[in-house]
């Protein structure tokens, strides 16, 4: 006999996390609490993060899936749209958040920032300067620290 007991929305979407991760990302719920997840993300190929595994911690409030769920970085990382504390410059992340949207979309598009940094709309805005004074010299940095903090 089953009861027809409404399903979270986001425990849907964690489930399909499970059984369909992202390449390169991975999501795992807290067994005490199913809002908060241990996100490791691989840094893109092609890019300064790249043979890095970056942790994150994705927090789902409330008001879930009307409001962005919280993402930060927990693993330092040299970037010009991530600020010391971990805190993410993304779009879809404040205004342009859509109920529409998913987990997965929300690390797919980090994984993307990774790929292609913007230093005209920075968080970090050192790191952003040196990215356009210098972008070769920000690059070997954004690897160094991929080197040192980001290696398992």
């Amino acid at each position: 006999m089953s009861t027809n007991i409404p399903i979270p929305h986001h425990k849907q979407e964690t489930e399909r996390l499970m059984a369909e991760p992202a390449p390169g990302i991975s999501a795992t719920p807290h067994d005490d609490n199913l809002r908060y997840f241990d996100v490791v993300i691989s840094g893109p190929q092609q890019s300064p993060f790249e043979g890095g595994d970056f942790k994150l911690e994705l927090f789902l409030s409330e008001e879930y899936p009307m409001a962005p769920p919280k993402v930060r970085f927990l693993t330092k990382i040299y970037h010009p749209n991530i600020d010391k504390l971990g805190r993410i410059c993304l779009d879809i992340l404040k205004d342009k958040w859509s109920p529409a949207l998913q987990i997965r979309t929300v690390l797919l598009s980090i994984q993307a920032l990774l790929s292609a940094p913007n230093p005209d709309d920075p968080l970090a805005n050192d790191v952003a300067q040196h990215w356009k004074e210098n972008e070769k010299d920000a690059i070997a940095t954004a690897r160094d620290w991929t080197a040192k903090y980001a290696h398992s």
